[in-house]
């Protein structure tokens, strides 16, 4: 499926005219070089450093120049693959293709049998992957709940065994940490043959979220990192909430998102030029009368509408969720 292309099909809707992306693009570009981001990991520090950003080591501030943020959207793939354990189930992101999957990290679930409202464990895992690579209507799998009978130092390990062995579709992680990363690596290689093969055939992505405001934080860094040196994708996602941690405004709160979104990006080709990334949003408006994420509602469906056309802007392909 098609939608918002210049193809007399499919749904667009497009709330910025491209002079308006422009002028976000270039208040990102001011708010990297002038305020800069917080990175907490210090290898990403030197990454930055040797390219030439302004590294505080004491604040860790690092104040990225337009020219690495520019280069690092001319280097990034406009096109990602990920692909299925059956390849039946592969999905090609590029341009105004459309897929859609579960929402993930569910804390709740209502046991099928007793209708008990009650905290999930890995049991239920193994059932909603299976429900998920069922359902014709999801394209690829997410990791629904959090297993949480397990030791949860290595619950991520224990999520991504649950759902690694029980659907057929792309498996799509949140996955820790740099060094859990690597272990879901090494499961995910024992399916399709060994590590190398996921170059040909990534049966997993990894999704990682800045902290808002304007931080990228230990494990974050590691993710992306990691999952650069390994060819696999990472979407990179903003959790920013206008009137909290972003200005209440949509142009100011997509100015923060874009910003957070973009560092990542551009630490992710400094690490490896070419590296696949999605760009991608959890972003919304705060209920600032009940201090709670909007989620479903028309301020987070024109969040979504401006980060896909962002998107598109810089080429790259787009997850938003909560619409």
């Amino acid at each position: 499926m098609h939608a918002g292309g210049l193809l007399s099909r499919g749904l667009s809707l497009n709330i910025l005219t491209e002079d308006e992306l422009r002028e976000i693009h270039h208040a990102t570009l001011e708010v990297l070089d002038r305020t800069g981001v917080i990175v907490e990991d210090e290898r990403a520090m030197e990454r930055f450093a040797d390219a030439g950003a302004r590294v505080d080591p004491a604040t860790k501030r690092v104040r990225i120049p337009p020219h690495l943020v520019e280069d690092a959207l001319r280097s990034a793939p406009s096109k990602v693959v990920l692909a299925g354990r059956d390849p039946k189930h592969d999905l090609v992101l590029e341009g105004t293709r459309v897929h859609f999957t579960n929402f993930s990290e569910g804390v709740k679930i209502n046991d099928l049998y007793t209708g008990e409202n009650r905290t999930p464990v890995k049991k239920d895992l193994v059932e909603t992957a299976r429900v998920i690579d069922y359902l014709d209507e999801v394209d690829f799998c997410e990791k629904a709940l959090g297993a949480h009978d397990v030791n949860q130092d290595v619950v991520p390990l224990h999520n991504a065994e649950a759902y690694l062995t029980n659907t057929t579709k792309h498996c799509a992680f949140g996955p820790g940490n740099g060094r859990l990363l690597n272990r879901i690596l090494e499961m995910a290689g024992a399916i399709v043959g060994g590590v190398k093969k996921l170059w040909e055939r990534p049966i997993v992505s990894f999704t990682t979220c800045p902290v808002s405001p304007l931080t990228l934080i230990r494990e974050c860094c590691e993710i992306i990192m990691e999952s650069a040196r390994n060819g696999v994708t990472c979407n990179i996602l903003s959790m920013a909430m206008a009137g909290g941690t972003a200005p209440v405004s949509l142009a100011g709160a997509l100015v923060t998102h874009n910003a957070e979104i973009l560092s990542g990006i551009t630490l992710s080709q400094l690490t490896r030029r070419g590296a696949p990334v999605i760009y991608g949003s959890s972003t919304t408006a705060m209920d600032l009368k009940r201090a709670l994420a909007t989620v479903g509602t028309p301020e987070c469906a024109l969040i979504n509408a401006a980060v896909v056309r962002l998107a598109r802007y810089y080429n790259l392909p787009s997850y938003v969720a909560g619409g």
